[in-house]
């Protein structure tokens, strides 16, 4: 059971990773590339090198990211550049099949717009799925080692303003450049927005006089755990037992269910948790 658990696991995982590299390819590919947008990064640089040298989109994406993981394969260790050389490989693939798909608009707001929401969504995927698409991502890293109180969100930040500002220069139009720095800005919310929705989970309390009976059941038919604490009513002053459940929240529909059907009037209070860490939660970054 354990090693279908995990062979399962592992599938999942590498199709995430798969999804992640075609959104970001796609982004590229279908959005950015065809209308100029330089969002910052190697997708950025790609961008550039494609509409000013002809360099072929996907070409290029993998041959930066191939000098720069060699150049920082000592400093970052074989795990890293062996996870980041399938997203950035994967990216350079389906980006450059991409290029050869009618772009779906030739609107530069809606292609910034719509490019950075699926390329946010794309790299937030490869993210929590343990790998990346490579990018200054790997370059923010290589300066980090050397000046490990440099905050990587700045560092990056930084290499995208001069990325973008490259193409200010070279193309000659400030609304091309504002337009990357709104993709920018909007990939970067996508990414955050997804990892901190995978991280948010559900703490439920119930309040009921089965408190022992529930918390059997459900330990016997839930990977989750209980949590039993003794209290007392403040108005009645009878003994009450209140368990306590992390929980996912596609899972909470299950959990009243058979909450309910132990004891209808059961108190069950839902609330949000940010983050839980440990006992089969995973905290994603």
């Amino acid at each position: 059971m354990t090693k279908i658990k995990s062979k399962k696991g592992t599938i999942k995982k590498y199709l995430s990773i798969v999804l992640g590299c075609i959104f970001v390819g796609f982004a590229i590919g279908v959005f950015y590339t065809p209308n100029k947008v330089v969002g910052g990064g190697v997708s950025g640089i790609s961008t550039i090198l494609f509409h000013t040298l002809g360099v072929p989109v996907g070409v290029s994406f993998a041959v930066i990211n191939i000098l720069l993981l060699l150049i920082s394969l000592k400093k970052l260790g074989k795990r890293f550049f062996f996870n980041t050389i399938i997203g950035s490989l994967l990216v350079s693939v389906f980006a450059e099949v991409f290029t050869l798909v009618p772009p779906i608009t030739e609107n530069v707001f809606l292609a910034s717009v719509f490019g950075s929401v699926l390329y946010g969504f794309g790299i937030g995927l490869t993210l929590v799925s343990g790998a990346s698409t490579g990018g200054t991502d790997i370059l923010g890293r290589l300066v980090q080692a050397s000046f490990p109180y440099i905050k990587i969100g700045k560092l990056l930040m930084v290499i995208d303003g001069i990325v973008i500002a490259t193409s200010l220069v070279l193309f000659r139009e400030i609304d091309l450049a504002l337009y990357g720095i709104i993709a920018l800005f909007l990939a970067t919310a996508a990414i955050d927005w997804l990892i901190q929705s995978l991280n948010i989970s559900k703490l439920a309390f119930i309040v009921s006089d089965k408190g022992l009976e529930i918390s059997h059941k459900l330990t016997s038919v839930s990977p989750r755990g209980v949590t039993i604490i003794n209290a007392k009513g403040g108005y009645t002053m009878d003994n009450k037992t209140v368990l306590m459940c992390a929980l996912k929240e596609n899972e909470m529909e299950e959990f009243q269910r058979r909450v309910l059907e132990m004891d209808s009037t059961a108190f069950i209070i839902f609330s949000e948790s940010q983050q839980i860490i440990g006992n089969g939660f995973r905290v994603y970054k």
